[in-house]
């Protein structure tokens, strides 16, 4: 399963340990060890995350995201400032 969680964050990028949970088809509690595991290998990068929905509703979990991983950049014209850091 771990393999399917790098996967999954590689192509969709930063998410919530529910979102992983819930887009692998597993509980939440098998999903956080596993997560557990990749962050403890440092193949991931997790944080722990207080989000509010619209309604004021308060979200806590686990963002992960790949460790080391630099998405490339966009197409198109890029700002002076990128521009000079490069």
């Amino acid at each position: 399963m771990s393999k399917e969680i790098l996967e999954f964050l590689k192509k969709n990028g930063e998410k919530l340990d529910s979102e992983i949970a819930e887009a692998m088809g597993v509980s939440l509690a098998n999903a956080r060890t596993q997560l557990a595991e990749l962050a403890a290998k440092g193949e991931i990068m997790a944080c722990h995350s207080t989000r509010f929905d619209a309604k004021g509703k308060k979200i806590e979990g686990i963002k992960c995201r790949l460790a080391g991983f630099i998405p490339p950049a966009a197409p198109g014209r890029k700002s002076k400032s990128q521009l000079k850091l490069s």
